[in-house]
C-alpha cells in the first residue's frame, strides 16, 4: 500500500502540472496538445517510478538503469506524439481550406487523403451541406428570376387597362365618346380584371408571409367540387367548352371550404382557357394509397416538357402574350400555397390531348 501511495503521488503531481500546461496552450496547435499529453504519460511514470524506487532505497546504478528507460520511452512516446499531431493537423488544414471553398460559394470537395474517423465524418457532413446550400442557391436564384419576371409582367398588366381606363375616361369627361355606355361596360369590365389581380397579388403575400389561416372542416369532395363546376359553367359555355364531373367519388376531406373552393376555380378557369372550343375538361376524385386525389384533365395540347417543372412558379403563364386570357400567372402558384398549407402537393403531367393537374389531399378517416 505504501508503494502504491507513492506511485500514486508521483504520477498525480505530473497529472495536475499537465493539467495547467493544456490550460495554459489550450489554443495552441493540437501537435502541442498531444506533446503534453505524451510528455504526462511518461512523467508520470517516471514520478512514480521514482518516488518508489528512494522508499526502496534501490543503489544508485538502478536508479540510474530505471531512469534511463523512462528516458527512452518518454523520446519515443513525444516524437510518436509530434509525428501524429502533423498528420492530423495537416488532414485538418486540408479539411480547412476544402471548408472554405464551398464557403465562398463554391462546392465542397473532400480531401483525398485518408484522415481519421472524426474529420470523416465532419466531412461528410459538409459534403451534405454544401449539396443542400447548391440547392438552396438554386433556388433562391429560380426564386429572384420568378420574382423579376412577376413585376416585369404584373407592371405591364397593370399599365395597359390603367392606360385604357384613362383613355375612356377622358373621353368621356371631354364627351367626345361615341357609345358611352360601350364605354362604361369596358371600364367596368377592365376594373373587375384590375381587382382580380390585386386580389390574387394578396394573397399569394399571404401564402409567402406565411399568414394564411384555414379553418378546416369535413366536406364531402363531391359537393366541393360541384359547387366548383356550377361556377365555372358560365365560362365554360363561353368558350365553347364542355365540363364532365361523372368521375368523382363521395370522399370526405378535412380542408378549408373556401381556399380549396379557390384552388378547384383557379385549375378549372386556367383548364377552360387553355382548351379549344368544342374540347371537355374533366374533373376526377379518387381515393389513393396516398390520400385523397383531386384531378383536372384539360385539352390543351400538352407542355412542353422543359416546361414541367415550372408550371407551379409565381409568373409563370405557359406563353409570352401580355393579354388576356394570358393572366398574371398567380393562379397556379396560388393553388400550390393553398393545397401545401393544407399539407398536400400538386403535379401535373402530359396526357393525351392535353394535360392533368393533381392535388392529393391528407386522406380523412370515414
Amino acid at each position: 500500500m505504501l508503494i502504491a501511495l507513492f506511485a500514486f503521488l508521483g504520477a498525480a503531481t505530473a497529472g495536475v502540472l499537465g493539467a495547467c500546461v493544456l490550460l495554459l496552450i489550450r489554443r495552441r496547435s493540437l501537435t502541442a496538445h498531444l506533446a503534453v499529453v505524451a510528455g504526462v504519460a511518461v512523467a508520470a511514470m517516471l514520478a512514480g517510478t521514482l518516488a518508489v524506487a528512494r522508499a526502496m532505497f534501490l543503489s544508485a546504478h538502478d536508479l540510474s538503469v530505471v531512469t534511463t528507460v523512462v528516458a527512452m520511452a518518454a523520446v519515443v512516446s513525444t516524437v510518436t506524439a509530434l509525428l501524429l499531431g502533423r498528420w492530423v493537423v495537416a488532414r485538418s488544414r486540408e479539411l480547412t481550406l476544402a471548408a472554405r471553398s464551398f464557403g465562398d460559394g463554391g462546392d465542397f470537395a473532400a480531401p483525398e487523403r485518408p484522415s481519421t474517423a472524426e474529420l470523416a465524418a465532419l466531412s461528410r457532413e459538409l459534403e451534405a451541406t454544401s449539396v443542400k446550400l447548391a440547392e438552396s442557391r438554386d433556388r433562391e436564384r429560380a426564386l429572384e428570376s420568378s420574382r423579376r419576371e412577376l413585376v416585369a409582367w404584373i407592371s405591364h398588366d397593370l399599365r395597359t387597362p390603367l392606360a385604357g381606363l384613362r383613355a375612356m375616361a377622358e373621353a368621356l369627361e371631354d364627351g367626345v365618346a361615341a357609345e358611352p355606355d360601350r364605354y362604361l361596360r369596358q371600364i367596368r369590365t377592365e376594373v373587375e380584371r384590375l381587382n382580380d389581380m390585386v386580389g390574387d397579388l394578396f394573397e399569394l403575400s399571404r401564402i409567402h408571409a406565411g399568414a394564411l389561416t384555414l379553418s378546416p372542416s369535413r366536406i364531402s369532395l363531391y359537393d366541393l367540387i360541384g359547387d366548383a363546376l356550377s361556377g365555372a359553367d358560365p365560362l365554360a359555355r363561353e368558350h365553347g367548352v364542355r365540363l364532365v364531373g361523372d368521375r368523382v367519388e363521395p370522399v370526405p376531406v378535412e380542408v378549408d371550404g373556401r381556399e380549396m373552393s379557390r384552388v378547384l376555380g383557379n385549375l378549372l378557369v386556367n383548364a377552360i382557357r387553355r382548351t379549344p372550343a368544342d374540347g371537355t375538361v374533366a374533373v376526377a376524385a379518387r381515393r389513393s394509397d396516398e390520400g385523397v386525389v383531386l384531378s383536372v384533365t384539360d385539352g390543351c395540347g400538352g407542355i412542353p416538357e422543359e416546361d414541367l417543372p415550372r408550371v407551379f412558379d409565381t409568373g409563370w403563364r405557359g406563353t409570352h402574350a401580355r393579354t388576356p386570357p394570358a393572366g398574371a400567372g398567380l393562379g397556379l402558384a396560388i393553388v400550390r400555397g393553398i393545397v401545401e398549407a393544407h399539407r398536400g402537393s400538386t403535379t401535373v403531367r402530359n396526357v393525351t390531348g392535353g394535360c392533368r393537374f393533381e392535388v392529393t389531399l391528407p386522406a380523412t378517416e370515414p
